[in-house]
């Protein structure tokens, strides 16, 4: 049996889905004093990266980025860490991004570094929602809704190296 690739998404549909989502955050969020845009390590914060950036052109609030580090295949297991101080994060609006959303597992443990500290209000973003959800996340700003079989696979590259891309396999 032969796995096939399919491309679902271009390097341009990208952009313009990240452009869109911007937008939406700025919207979402309009007379935040900042934004803190928190990427999954991995293409999750590649995303997160992106995001800020666009974010950035169209808006003059404050933003910066952060990194979570999760280990996706043991998130109770391990422990799970920002490249800030959590009271930095006090009073601010945060945006948790991902790549890709299926059950919602990982975006739902990234959550407890906050858990702590009073944030003004805790968004999740994505790029593709697979729809799977088997946690109660539901995403506040998601670029592309993408139905698949459980079987199937999305391979998202945001690496500055090459064309973005979003794959299914």
């Amino acid at each position: 049996m032969t796995t096939t690739s399919n491309v679902i998404l271009t390097h341009d549909k990208i952009v313009q889905k990240i452009r869109r989502i911007a937008f939406e955050v700025y919207e979402d969020n309009f007379g935040a004093k900042e934004i803190v845009f928190a990427g999954i390590r991995g293409m999750g914060y590649q995303f997160a990266k992106l995001l800020q950036t666009e974010f950035s052109k169209i808006s003059d609030i404050p933003s910066n980025l952060t990194k979570i580090t999760i280990d996706k295949t043991a998130p109770v297991q391990t422990f799970i860490e920002l490249d800030k101080e959590p009271e930095s994060l006090e009073g601010k609006v945060i945006i948790i991004a991902d790549d890709v959303l299926n059950t919602g597992r990982t975006l739902a443990y990234s959550i407890k570094p906050f858990l702590g500290v009073r944030v003004e209000k805790l968004q999740v973003a994505v790029l593709v929602d697979r729809g799977y959800h088997k946690f109660p996340v539901i995403p506040s700003f998601v670029g592309y809704e993408l139905s698949t079989t459980v079987k199937q696979t999305i391979e998202v590259d945001l690496s500055d190296s090459a064309p973005y891309t979003v794959t299914l396999t």
